[in-house]
């Protein structure tokens, strides 16, 4: 189960369901499978919408008018990329759910890497799932005996699950905001022109709704959204070695984010240096792979003296090729989505940037066609390190037959792609563009340095037996 999604949360504004929708439409680059807002109105009751597509498909002025209704005082959103059960509408969150204490909405960006362990658990236990996600055996665990006999149950609740989650809870009279020990995922603190907080996976959905980056959540903190301000408590020490997905800045966030602290556009700029300082080379031209290579393509043209130049044009009515949910759609997408110029092609030397290659399915179909259309060389700078392992903390590349670095060297990817010279970014050249220290970020997809333990997660018995012990 992985799932790489944003999520939103607003308590105190008179309009919470207009900025839900905005913070979740500034953050629809993190998923565009599934989108939902949930809603706690002035008398208690939560509901929601949610639906398959993007935000504008699925909230238009009457959805949003509808869920306004009842002077909502809180909403919670969240838009979903997953590969977890597959692409079904009973997966789309938040999740909304009674249980003994009350209703609660979830949102769940991250992956749970004990959560199969504990479903099945439960499940014999006679416990009743609708839908397929890790993010339901959240509220089985909130339901618990465990967690409801506990004086703080979402911290006990929290304690029971292992591996990556940023998530927002809502109930009747708050909103509550966590992020792992290890801080796997990115998950922000905003403050509105009226003094409303806000919390959002990215920087970039606070500017969108005029709001002022306050701080980070915490790895192991709990953050509270209610009528009477914003209050913090940890669930859990943060980890010794936080473990910030190195992945965020160089594809997934948005350029216009701080991630983990650090600004994404200038993150990924110099990675391009790096890049031209790594691998030199002669050409007429230096090229992004629209769009998720044009910043490190800067600063790879800036570094070299090169001249950039925009060779390949992309569609802007097609999303993200890389989160399409299957190979089929993700290669009609391509040759949907990019469109090379033949005249400035025809008879050059090319440098191609991109930003990382995980399937190679957009890239080498890119690169016969930069082929077909007269380029003379072609030579693909990555601007991260292969990818050579199974992601299990959130990023759909988690099976290794999926990975083209797996298994191939360097001279075989490159014969493969049918480019005349490859290099990708060195694992220090990437960690040296880092403002924090190089431990503190994972980069497992690269190194295969996992800080849990991949194929032995912590079952229930045993989570309840120890690493409740542990962290209290």
């Amino acid at each position: 189960m992985r799932e790489k999604c944003a999520v939103f949360g607003v308590w105190g504004s008179p309009d919470p369901v207009r900025l839900a929708y905005y913070g979740l439409y500034a953050q629809q680059h993190r998923g565009q499978e599934s989108a939902g807002i949930a809603v706690a109105d002035a008398e208690g009751a939560i509901h929601g919408h949610n639906g398959m597509g993007l935000v504008v498909e699925v909230f238009d002025p009457r959805t949003l008018a509808h869920l306004a209704q009842g002077s909502p005082i809180g909403a919670i959103g969240h838009n979903r990329y997953s590969t977890a059960g597959g692409s079904l509408a009973c997966n789309a969150q938040p999740i909304i759910q009674r249980y003994a204490d009350g209703q609660v909405a979830v949102g769940h960006n991250g992956n749970l890497i004990n959560a199969a362990a504990m479903r099945d658990r439960m499940s014999e236990a006679g416990h009743l799932f609708s839908t397929t996600s890790d993010t339901e055996v959240m509220i089985h665990l909130l339901a618990s005996p465990v967690a409801r006999r506990s004086p703080d149950p979402t911290a006990a609740m929290l304690r029971r699950l292992q591996g990556a989650f940023s998530v927002v809870l809502m109930f009747k009279d708050r909103i509550e905001a966590a992020r792992d020990p290890w801080g796997w995922r990115p998950l922000v603190i905003g403050r509105l022109p009226g003094g409303e907080p806000v919390v959002a996976s990215e920087t970039v959905a606070l500017d969108v709704i005029g709001a002022e980056f306050v701080r980070e959540v915490e790895p192991g903190e709990i953050v509270t959204l209610s009528d009477e301000g914003v209050s913090s408590r940890h669930f859990a020490q943060p980890a010794e070695r936080a473990a910030h997905c190195v992945f965020e800045h160089v594809y997934f966030a948005s350029p216009a984010s701080n991630v983990f602290g650090q600004n994404v556009q200038l993150a990924r700029e110099t990675m391009g240096e790096k890049l031209a300082t790594e691998a030199p080379v002669e050409a007429d031209y230096v090229a992004p792979m629209p769009d998720s290579g044009r910043s490190a393509a800067n600063g790879y043209a800036r570094a070299s003296g090169i001249p950039y130049r925009e060779v390949i044009v992309p569609n802007r009515y097609v999303g993200r090729t890389f989160i399409k949910p299957t190979q089929d759609q993700r290669r009609a997408a391509v040759r949907l989505k990019l469109n090379v110029i033949q005249e400035m092609v025809r008879g050059k030397k090319l440098v191609i940037v991109d930003d990382s290659i995980v399937r190679g399915t957009t890239t080498r179909e890119k690169m016969q066609q930069l082929r077909s259309a007269g380029a003379k060389e072609i030579h693909l700078r990555i601007s991260c390190p292969p990818i050579r392992h199974p992601c299990y903390f959130g990023v759909d590349f988690a099976t290794r037959d999926q990975l083209i670095a797996n298994g191939r060297t360097v001279e075989e990817i490159r014969d493969y792609l049918g480019v005349d010279s490859l290099h990708y970014l060195s694992l220090d050249g990437l960690l040296s563009v880092m403002d924090r220290p190089a431990e503190h970020y994972c980069t497992a997809c690269y190194s295969g340095d996992y800080r849990l333990d991949i194929d032995h997660p912590i079952t229930e018995t045993e989570v309840v037996g120890e690493q409740l012990k542990i962290f209290d």
